[in-house]
């Protein structure tokens, strides 16, 4: 089944702990321009930075990207790509997190292969198996369980499965890249928030609440997000270690 894919890059300048990070120089480019890179080299499709900001408009559309200015605020990035994405014809979505410099092009590619098997499918995203015992307990990891059909059964930065007696099968961490089918995107601002969402900070979990499929993709997939100038110090360490 062929399928219009597009990829969506939410970048804002405003962040409480790193103001201006899309454009924070990293290798000498800003951040937003390694974004871009890793996207286009992804190959699923067009690749658009939606943006409330023309400096990092330029320096998206210099690395190659087409860009989309919001004419509103908006609470998430998810909502950002609904309306840059609102006149488009794409049937899938992938939203690609502007802080992840050094995403791996092969989970892009991975997170759009569940739509070809379910043509009912609303959203998938990915998980790797935990790197180490001391990340189950770790908050600000988080972690997914999943039924027999591959499917989201909750999302939780407490230990899920518990290990009650012993841990009989690996625990999945959550990898934060999504796809969405577009009318589901378009829907996806509409739903209701739900308390344990709140709680946890994580508003995947609305979707769950609502009755929705999330389809995880498990396989050896890498995420360095920057939320810190911290974070862009060890981004730049990795990239330095990559070319030597």
């Amino acid at each position: 089944m062929d399928m219009q894919i597009a990829v969506g890059i939410p970048a804002r300048y405003a962040s409480s702990r790193f103001p201006g990070k899309p454009l924070a120089l990293l290798h000498g480019r800003p951040m937003i321009a390694h974004v871009v890179q890793r996207a286009l080299l992804a190959d699923i499709g067009p690749v658009t930075v939606a943006t409330d900001d023309e400096r990092i408009a330029r320096a998206a559309e210099d690395a190659g990207a087409h860009v989309f200015i919001s004419q509103r605020p908006h609470a998430s990035g998810t909502d950002r790509l609904a309306e840059a994405f609102a006149q488009r014809d794409e049937a899938i979505i992938v939203n690609v997190q502007g802080d992840e410099p050094l995403i791996d092009p092969a989970a892009i590619r991975a997170v759009v292969r569940p739509f070809h098997d379910d043509p009912l499918l609303p959203m998938s995203t990915l998980a790797h198996p935990l790197r180490s015992t001391n990340d189950l307990m770790d908050p600000n990891i988080v972690k997914v369980v999943c039924n027999v059909r591959g499917r989201a059964m909750y999302f939780s930065r407490a230990a899920i499965p518990y290990p009650r007696r012993e841990m009989t099968t690996p625990a999945l961490q959550h990898v934060g890249l999504y796809a969405y089918r577009r009318d589901f995107l378009m829907q996806y601002g509409q739903l209701a928030d739900c308390h344990h969402g709140d709680s946890e900070q994580l508003e995947q979990l609305k979707v769950l609440h609502h009755g929705y499929d999330i389809a995880v993709t498990v396989g050896d997939f890498h995420a360095v997000g920057v939320d810190t100038p911290e974070d862009l110090e060890k981004a730049e360490r990795l990239l330095n270690e990559r070319k030597n």
